[in-house]
């Protein structure tokens, strides 16, 4: 079957809605051959009806647990079918039947805001209408150790034919039932004494210390560059902006739960489309979120901009070899620090710290102190983060 003999097969208006976010022909039905057969195969499973009924979510969830998109690793028009199909029932259910099923949720949740999709959905409206999530709110996901199993009591040996039991079975069965009542009275009360004290020790654990607390950076008083949060992220998909030019929109994989982040910047007329994908970088996760031309964007890309201003160029700043996405990113110096949730914009904290960036002659990123002229190197574990090109450039 073809693709587009599937979406023929999709009800209106999710056919529409699909349609218009995907451009046919295009990599959106599939880079490889392989790729092009599972988005016709999701995008007829969607058609069938079933893999979106909330009766299938358990095995959906488990489908999506690992996975950012449907098929490999960019969004498709498969996307757009199982988001459009899963809009029905996600947009009735209450925070603890959403938390519930938590790759679903964020799934979901990344591809109603992907910017095709929002853009095709406008005109469907109300149709297929931003769906409200309290992620801040949702329970943290543990994962439980199976209790060991037990073992089954082994069977007596059965006496020797002509021998009479040594006791008789009746008082032989009430005294081993007695024995094993004030056995397994002991080991409950071990058990709910231990409990207690694993309750206590978590409580105390839960409990921060007056000097924990200190080690958390407060937006009050001076500025400092670790109130900012660097973390290394990888570009998973990357578009031009649908409504402005000039404009990237990005998903970033940081490798946190909710999956990757939306991020908009202005990099067209200095990098190139193919310089970006996949790339490894750095990126300021601890800005409050901003719309760009209607598209919110959830970090910053790390950039350094040669000395001579931006005509002369602009490069990512790259972490060090071996850097991982979800890696931190630290200031040499203020390592014990810890930055803050969210950057306050009254309190202009990026705009006080960011003229002091800048790269040394050895193109590491660095922080110079403007008060003392002191050097903290921009690194994580593995080394410290450059400019491949520039020497003496701003970042930004």
């Amino acid at each position: 079957m073809s693709a587009s003999a599937a979406l023929a097969k999709l009800p209106s208006p999710l056919r529409d809605l699909v349609a218009a976010a995907a451009q046919d022909g295009s990599e959106d039905f599939g880079r490889s051959e392989k790729d092009k057969a599972e988005v016709t195969e999701w995008i007829d499973k969607v058609a069938q009806g079933e893999v979106a009924k909330p009766d299938n979510f358990k095995d959906l969830e488990a489908t999506l647990v690992p996975r950012t998109y449907i098929v490999s690793n960019y969004f498709t028009a498969a996307d757009a079918a199982l988001y459009g199909a899963l809009h029905p029932a996600l947009s009735q259910l209450q925070p603890a039947q959403y938390y519930s099923h938590p790759a679903i949720t964020r799934y979901f949740n990344h591809i109603q805001h992907y910017p095709s999709v929002r853009k095709a959905a406008e005109p469907l409206a109300p149709a297929f209408s931003v769906v409200q999530f309290d992620l801040e709110n949702a329970p943290h996901q543990e994962r439980k150790a199976e209790p060991p199993k037990k073992e089954k009591a082994k069977a007596a040996p059965a006496a020797p034919e002509g021998e009479a039991p040594a006791a008789a079975p009746a008082k032989a069965d009430k005294a081993e039932k007695k024995a094993k009542k004030a056995e397994e009275g002991d080991k409950a009360a071990e058990q709910s004494q231990k409990e207690g004290k694993s309750q206590k020790k978590e409580k105390k654990a839960k409990e921060p210390k007056p000097q924990e607390d200190k080690k958390k950076a407060e937006d009050a008083g001076e500025p400092v560059p670790s109130m900012i949060d660097l973390r290394v992220g990888r570009i998973v998909d990357i578009k031009k902006h649908p409504d402005a030019d000039g404009l990237y929109v990005e998903q970033i994989d940081f490798a946190e739960e909710t999956g990757p982040r939306t991020v908009v910047s202005g990099l067209v007329h200095y990098i190139p489309i193919e310089e970006m994908r996949d790339k490894i970088l750095v990126g300021v996760c601890n800005l409050k979120p901003a719309n760009m031309r209607g598209v919110k964007s959830f970090a910053m890309v790390l950039c350094a901009t040669h000395k001579d201003g931006k005509e002369a160029g602009i490069e990512l700043v790259q972490p060090p070899a071996g850097a991982k996405p979800g890696d931190r990113v630290y200031f040499e110096g203020f390592e014990s620090n810890e930055p803050l949730s969210q950057l306050n914009p009254k309190k202009k904290i990026f705009e006080t710290i960011q003229p002091g960036f800048t790269t040394l002659e050895t193109h590491e990123a660095a922080w110079v102190n403007p008060a003392t002229g002191s050097v903290h190197k921009i690194r994580t574990k593995d080394g410290a983060c450059i400019a491949p090109k520039f020497v003496g450039a701003s970042l930004s």
